[in-house]
C-alpha cells in the first residue's frame, strides 16, 4: 500500500491532521472467527444463564471491561509496531497515586485528571518510547524493566498504602450515568473513536503500520521511526493512565497494587482482534471485538459461579490460542502468496502486501 507523499518535517500538527489517506490493512478475515465465536457465546449464555441477558448485567459487563478496553486500545498501536507494553498496569498504578496526591493538596478534579493523563503520556514516551526507538533496545526488556522499576517507585512513594480519593470527578469517571449509560462505557466509546481516527486519518497511523511492517523500508521512505515509537508508547501510557482513573472512579481508592494480569489480557485481546504479533496488520476495531469476547466470557463464568482462578486459566489458554492463531494465519497467507508449504521464511506485512523478507 503506497504511503502519501510527505511534505512535512514531522511536526505534531501534521501527525494528527486529518488527511485523505487509504484505509489500513484490513483485518476482517483475521477477526471474523472470533466475532462469530463471540456472538455464539453471547447467545449460549443468554439462553443458559437467567441473569445474563438483563440490562443491568450488560451495563455491568461493559463497565467492568472498560479498563481492559481502554488499555487494549493503546496496546494495539504498540503491537502494530511489532512490540508490546508490559508496564501498563504499573503506569496505571503510579499515575493513580499521582492523581490522589494532586487531589489531596487541593487541585480541582478535572485539572488533576488532565495533568495525570499528561504524566502518563510522558512516562510512556520517555521511559519506554525513547529506549525502544532511540537506543533500539528490546521492547520486552525495556517494558519489563520499567514495569519492575515503576512498581518499586509506587510502593516506596505510597508506603504500600491505598489512598481514598474524595473528589466529585471520580464519580464522573466511574459511577455517574449519562443518557442511561455509565461513564466508563462512554469513555470506551470515546477511546474507540479516537483510536480509529488516529489509525485511519493521520500520518501517525500510516507510520505505525509502516514501522510494524518493515522498519528498514519505513526509514528509507523518510518516516521518523524514533518519533513513531515514542508516540505509540505515549499513547499506551495515556490509555493505561485513563484505565487507572476509571478504576479509581469505580472504587474511590488509588491503590499501589499492580494487576499482573492486565498486560497479558490486553495483549490477548489485541491478538484475538486480528492484530499480528509481528506487526503491520490489524487495528483497534478488531481489538474491540477481542475485549468483548474476553468480557463476555469472564462475565458469563462469573454469572455461572465459576471461581476466579478458573477464569485466569481460561484467559491464559485464550492467549496461547491467540498466538497460535496468529502464527497459523501468517503461515497461511505466506503459503497462498508463494505456493510453498515448507518452513516459513521471514514475512513482512506492509499495507496490503506480503513480502518475503528484505526491504521493499
Amino acid at each position: 500500500m503506497a504511503h502519501p507523499t510527505r511534505t512535512r518535517q514531522g511536526s505534531l500538527t501534521d501527525l494528527i491532521r486529518r488527511r485523505r489517506l487509504p484505509d489500513p490493512p484490513p483485518a476482517f478475515r483475521r477477526v471474523l472467527p472470533v466475532f462469530v465465536v463471540t456472538m455464539a457465546l453471547f447467545v449460549v449464555l443468554s439462553a443458559s444463564q437467567a441473569g445474563f441477558l438483563t440490562a443491568d448485567n450488560i451495563k455491568n459487563l461493559l463497565a467492568a471491561a472498560s479498563v481492559l478496553f481502554v488499555v487494549s486500545i493503546g496496546m494495539t498501536f504498540v503491537v502494530l509496531t511489532a512490540g508490546a507494553d508490559l508496564s501498563v498496569a504499573a503506569v496505571g498504578a503510579f499515575t493513580g497515586i499521582f492523581f490522589a496526591k494532586l487531589v489531596s493538596v487541593g487541585m480541582p478534579g478535572w485539572p488533576a485528571v488532565a495533568l495525570t493523563l499528561v504524566a502518563g503520556m510522558v512516562i510512556g514516551a520517555t521511559v519506554n518510547g525513547l529506549l525502544v526507538g532511540r537506543l533500539g533496545l528490546s521492547f520486552f526488556v525495556v517494558t519489563l524493566a520499567s514495569m519492575t522499576a515503576i512498581t518499586g517507585v509506587v510502593n516506596v512513594w505510597s508506603g504500600t498504602l491505598s489512598f481514598t480519593v474524595n473528589s466529585p470527578v471520580t464519580l464522573d469517571l466511574g459511577v455517574n450515568s449519562y443518557a442511561g449509560l455509565p461513564a466508563p462505557i462512554w469513555i470506551m466509546i470515546g477511546a474507540l473513536a479516537l483510536g480509529l481516527y488516529l489509525q485511519r486519518y493521520t500520518f501517525f497511523g500510516r507510520d505505525v503500520f509502516a514501522v510494524g511492517g518493515n522498519l528498514t523500508a519505513a526509514r528509507l521512505a523518510g518516516i521518523r521511526t524514533t518519533q513513531t515509537y515514542v508516540a505509540v508508547y505515549a499513547v499506551s501510557g495515556f490509555c493505561a493512565t485513563l484505565g487507572g482513573l476509571i478504576t479509581i472512579g469505580r472504587v474511590g481508592v488509588a491503590a499501589p497494587n499492580v494487576d499482573p494480569n492486565l498486560p497479558l489480557e490486553a495483549i490477548a485481546a489485541v491478538l484475538l482482534g486480528g492484530t499480528a504479533l509481528s506487526g503491520g496488520v490489524g487495528g483497534v476495531e478488531g481489538t474491540a471485538i477481542g475485549v468483548l469476547f474476553i468480557g463476555i466470557l469472564q462475565n458469563g463464568l462469573s454469572v455461572a459461579g465459576v471461581p476466579s482462578f478458573w477464569q485466569q486459566i481460561v484467559t491464559g489458554v485464550i492467549l496461547v490460542l491467540a498466538v497460535l492463531g496468529d502464527r497459523l494465519t501468517v503461515r497461511s497467507l505466506f503459503s497462498r502468496r508463494h505456493g510453498s508449504h515448507g518452513d516459513m521464511a521471514p514475512v513482512v506485512l506492509v499495507g496490503d502486501s506480503i513480502e518475503n523478507g528484505g526491504d521493499i
